[in-house]
């Protein structure tokens, strides 16, 4: 029996592994070509972004913007 429970908990970690890099890559997207529309229209889009502030590069504050998007959903 306890087999089985070690075999259901790795099941569902691999599960939720999938989904949290489905949402992730879903996120980095959407927030990248937000920010790359924003650049191209003018706008300051580090103030668009939550937790992209301090970033030095694009992709970082995008990133730092997934990371805090998705510590509100999940």
């Amino acid at each position: 029996m306890q087999n089985t429970s070690q075999l259901n908990e790795s099941h569902s970690r691999a599960n939720g592994s999938h989904a949290y890099w489905a949402i992730y890559l879903i996120g980095f997207g959407c927030l990248f070509v937000a920010a790359l529309l924003a650049k191209l229209v003018g706008v300051q889009w580090r103030d668009l972004l939550p937790g992209a502030e301090e970033a030095k590069s694009m992709s970082q504050g995008v990133k730092a913007a997934v990371y805090t998007f998705m510590s509100h959903i999940i």
